[in-house]
């Protein structure tokens, strides 16, 4: 089973700096806990240092993880606040029908409620519905 970790990288930021990426190592724990056979797809480990990348590379890496997410068995994404590179990657995963679950307190937001299989208010709900087996 191969799950992509999508989720806010840059968000609204106006500079080179990203967001905390913290999340990635809880959600990768939550599934190599609870489904030890998981390879886990995360942009963050494969391009540490996009952020840096200059515009060409930049581009062909946003185009390149998007098509990733959807040749994958699921996709969770971490969406704390709007995130453009992950609406991009959760479209490209839901067009291919591949299952879309969200964190997010965006319930509300048109692309959120309607690309995700489903919403989680937070981490901690996840992390029940993936021991609980939802993700299998």
């Amino acid at each position: 089973m191969q799950v992509f970790i999508a989720g806010i990288m840059q968000g609204s930021r106006q500079d080179l700096h990203i967001t905390s990426q913290n999340y990635r190592d809880q959600i990768a724990a939550l599934i190599r806990e609870h489904i030890p056979q998981a390879e886990i797809i995360d942009p963050n480990q494969i391009h540490p240092d996009g952020v840096n990348y200059d515009r060409e590379l930049a581009k062909k890496t946003l185009i390149e993880m998007a098509q990733r997410a959807a040749e994958v068995n699921c996709l969770i994404a971490y969406v704390p606040e709007a995130s453009m590179g992950t609406a991009l990657e959760m479209w490209h995963a839901y067009s291919a029908g591949v299952p879309v679950y969200t964190i997010s307190p965006m319930e509300e937001n048109w692309v959120i409620f309607s690309l995700s299989e489903q919403v989680f208010p937070d981490m901690a709900a996840f992390g029940e519905f993936v021991a609980a087996g939802g993700l299998v």
